[in-house]
């Protein structure tokens, strides 16, 4: 059945795409479902007015409880991933952040290895990372490899190393920054435009 030129049921209510922070709200325009004659009476589509804007409020709620369920799209539902995972709401953090401690104590979950303690720290630098163990001296070393410098969010990565290690290992980070030779394409005046820590990080 159609009304007008639009087949029943097959507009959708808002296909605006969702952003990371969330989907965007719109309003169905209704009064593409109702006949001619109703087109330019007030009375109707004030009443299509308000129920367009149900729609879209359903719609929205829809799409945005859909996108908790993802990590990487969550926003106000990262504060259930942290309880799920005992992991401390800190609404004064940006979601990358929060988003970050998540995946890293998903990686950490299970029987404490090695290669559980590289995931968990990959995923806070970016980038690979390899872990060392020294028995004799009953610790580990966290090498930064794939990355140059010191990764941004260390606090929340000391955090869930602190939880999933062994309590009798102690551990170091070992970073990575630029070789001096590495430098050598660099002009003295563009070194010189650069700081001490810009040039460590040198790519």
């Amino acid at each position: 059945m159609t009304y007008g030129e639009n087949l029943y049921g097959t507009i959708s209510y808002s296909s605006s795409p969702a952003t990371q922070d969330g989907p965007e709200f719109s309003k169905p325009d209704l009064m593409k479902y109702l006949p001619e004659y109703y087109q330019g009476v007030l009375e109707m589509e004030q009443i299509q007015d308000s129920h367009a804007a149900e729609c879209g409020q359903l719609a929205y709620s829809i799409e945005d409880s859909a996108l908790q369920t993802n990590v990487e799209s969550a926003t106000w539902g990262l504060a259930r991933w942290e309880k799920v995972l005992a992991l401390t709401t800190d609404n004064t953090k940006s979601y990358a952040a929060r988003r970050e401690m998540i995946k890293a104590k998903l990686r950490g979950s299970g029987t404490t290895t090695p290669e559980m303690i590289r995931r968990t720290a990959s995923a806070f630098s970016g980038g690979d990372v390899q872990v060392v163990e020294v028995p004799g001296a009953y610790s580990f070393e966290v090498r930064f490899v794939g990355t140059l410098g010191i990764p941004e969010n260390m606090a929340g990565l000391i955090q869930i190393i602190e939880e999933i290690k062994p309590a009798h290992l102690d551990y170091k980070f070992v970073y990575s920054y630029t070789w001096w030779n590495s430098l050598k394409s660099l002009t003295w005046n563009a070194a010189h435009a650069r700081t001490w820590n810009e040039l460590r990080v040198y790519e």
